[in-house]
């Protein structure tokens, strides 16, 4: 007798932990995100939900279970009045002053195969300015919550010495400026430890929370906005940096195509010295996102 071989992703997402202070709107879309990742863990197998179904509006193939999670989130943020940007869809522009800037499933790979490290990531702009972010990791249900302005209760490592420093990186790739293996690999060489877990918004959780010191492309420009929003917010208040490798300012823009080498690190000088080894030199960009000493 034959036994069938069970393909699916075995685990689902519980409701998540959000701060009584989270506004309606992010924790309706948290919850949405949810419940689309179950649905897509509990209906397809491991190969119908990296299938891809369409190209998103950043350029990059859109998995089946991106837009399985990114529908319910679509929907769930119609009674809020609030114009999207998502990584899929792009732009849905209501006309209203309020943007919520999101990346449905960050580390759908790792979602689709199995892997518990994928996370929704929100990030409220009104009028051009962030007042509110909520990342969840969504194997856990574990959330990064802030309000602009209000003292937050997590702490990143405080870490500024780059040799002691444990280090989360996206992996070497060749694009279209060039190859960031060697960046990578002088990078590595610096730093005490290295892990690769492909979901930049849950890492800027980490480094927000003191879990690990640092985070960072090392110039593959693979970082669009809904990657750094939220991390833009949270991880200042809670005393880190996020710049760009190449000194670019980090803007809201409802254009996806374009790209950041992003760093998130426990403090500013900490992401300075990561951008000096990445890069190769001492010259660095002077835009940075910083928080409280």
């Amino acid at each position: 007798m034959t036994t069938a071989v069970e393909t699916r992703v075995p685990f689902r997402a519980p409701e998540p932990r959000t701060p009584a202070g989270t506004s309606a709107v992010l924790r309706d879309l948290a919850l949405a995100a949810v419940a689309g990742a179950n649905r897509a863990w509990s209906g397809h197998d491991r190969a119908g939900l990296v299938a891809e179904v369409a190209v998103g509006a950043d350029g990059t193939p859109t998995y089946r279970i991106d837009a399985i999670v990114e529908e319910a989130i679509v929907e769930a943020a119609r009674p809020h009045a609030v114009n999207l940007l998502s990584e899929e869809l792009g732009f849905v522009d209501g006309g209203h002053a309020a943007t919520v800037v999101i990346d449905p499933l960050d580390g759908s790979a790792n979602a689709a195969a199995g892997v518990p490290l994928s996370c929704f990531s929100a990030a409220l702009v009104v009028d051009g300015v962030a007042e509110e972010a909520l990342s969840v990791w969504l194997e856990t249900g574990h959330a990064v919550w802030v309000r602009s302005g209000e003292p937050v209760l997590y702490r990143t490592s405080g870490r500024t010495d780059l040799g002691s420093a444990a280090v989360d990186m996206l992996r070497p790739k060749v694009h279209a400026g060039g190859d960031s293996t060697a960046a990578w690999v002088r990078v590595s060489r610096a730093v005490s430890r290295v892990r690769v877990l492909s979901t930049s918004c849950l890492e800027a959780m980490l480094v927000a929370e003191g879990s690990i010191d640092g985070f960072l492309d090392p110039g593959s420009d693979t970082h669009r906005i809904v990657d750094l929003a939220a991390a833009m917010l949270f991880v200042p208040a809670a005393g880190g940096a996020v710049i760009d490798l190449h000194g670019r300012p980090l803007e809201f823009d409802t254009d996806l195509s374009r790209r950041w080498s992003g760093i998130v690190a426990a403090t500013p000088q900490l992401a300075e010295a990561l951008a000096e080894v990445a890069l190769g030199e001492k010259a660095l960009g002077e835009t940075v996102v910083g928080g409280a000493d």
